[in-house]
């Protein structure tokens, strides 16, 4: 993709115009937050398309040494230039692709905090004993990012794990990353309550959902059925005896959130309000999306809730992701949450190289 000089010429007098905005004595508070934002975004791209510029100016002067056309330059000069082009030419197109990969079109809900949702699908006791698994692996990778992970619910397993686990996921970047991990994800390994040693498939369900600020999703009193009644399920001494419990209907989208891990009904119902919000969101991004990108399917997979995604193979210690043939022998190091990174900086790269393509084909 090439970027013209007129285009970069826009951007950097962009960068300097909304800088120089800024430094007005006269501007209203609310005129200083919209431009910082502006700056704030605009920075980056301007960075890049300076140093596309940068280069693209010396190899021009070095092709001018080199060429000959300056009949007073030895020949020494000349060949000093010549190698210099060719450190040049090295750098410039990793330069115009950072710079391509700026100027792609942004998902707003990159920079959003994300709510994490993990079910435990086919396989009984063994699934929700993977559904833990990856949840750790996620509080882990979490924790590597410098991100904050906050349990909502969780409706633990007899045997351990959970049949159903959601938290809250802020930090800087969490949607940008998380979501491609919505999918249905497999294991395969012998299960502990296996005595035969034959080797079981299970599934658990994953699903990322940025969460928008209230301000994002407007949501009526009068669309909202509440219901209040008492928790149930194992807790023994700590089981609510108070109707605490809260159940959600949106009335409008029929979805259900339902929330008892609290033993305040305020809290049950502010932590199930957040659920709410986010899925209602996802449900309008999702649209919204569909308008916009008409049939096109990103290669790493339309984000569809039941496609499989990867497989953790036990016996032969390997993780498969199917929307990128990636293979890796490194399963615990995955599992443990830090060797996360390579498998999804591998799909944030292929995501990027395919809109980029996309790009190139429009232009």
């Amino acid at each position: 993709m090439h970027i013209s000089a007129e285009r970069i010429a826009q951007i950097e007098a962009r960068r300097d115009e909304v800088q120089a905005s800024m430094t007005r004595a006269d501007l209203a508070p609310d005129e200083f937050v919209r431009l910082s934002k502006e700056y704030a975004e605009i920075e980056p791209v301007a960075k890049a398309a300076h140093e596309v510029r940068r280069l693209r100016q010396e190899l021009s002067a070095l092709e001018y040494m080199a060429g000959g056309e300056d009949a007073d330059a030895d020949p020494l000069m000349r060949e000093m230039a010549q190698e210099e082009m060719q450190l040049i030419k090295g750098q410039l197109p990793g330069a115009e692709r950072a710079l391509a990969l700026q100027l792609l079109p942004k998902d707003a809900a990159d920079a959003r905090p994300a709510m994490l949702e993990i079910r435990a699908g086919t396989g009984g006791d063994e699934a929700a004993l993977f559904a833990g698994d990856l949840f750790r692996m996620y509080q882990r990778y979490a924790d590597a990012q410098g991100w904050k992970m906050e349990l909502i619910s969780a409706n633990a397993s007899e045997v351990g794990g959970y049949k159903e686990v959601v938290a809250s996921v802020t930090g800087t970047g969490v949607f940008a990353k998380l979501k491609f991990e919505s999918g249905v994800h497999r294991v395969q390994r012998v299960p502990v309550t296996e005595s035969g040693g034959r080797i079981h498939t299970s599934a658990a369900t994953v699903a990322v959902l940025p969460e928008p600020e209230e301000v994002d999703v407007q949501i009526a009193d009068s669309d909202l059925k509440i219901d209040i009644y008492r928790a149930s399920g194992a807790g023994g001494q700590h089981v609510n005896t108070t109707d605490s419990a809260v159940r959600i209907t949106h009335l409008p989208s029929g979805i259900v959130v339902t929330q008892q891990d609290e033993r305040s009904q305020h809290k049950n119902k502010a932590k199930a309000m957040q659920v709410l919000r986010a899925r209602i969101y996802e449900v309008e991004r999702e649209r919204a999306q569909s308008e916009q990108a008409g049939a096109r399917k990103a290669m790493v997979g339309s984000g569809d809730r039941s496609e499989r995604i990867r497989t953790y193979n036990f016996p032969q210690g390997r993780v498969t992701d199917h929307r990128i043939n990636l293979t890796l022998h490194r399963l615990p190091e995955i599992l443990e949450g830090p060797g996360l990174s390579e498998v999804i900086d591998a799909l944030v790269a292929e995501d990027e190289a395919a809109r980029l393509a996309q790009l190139d084909g429009v232009g």
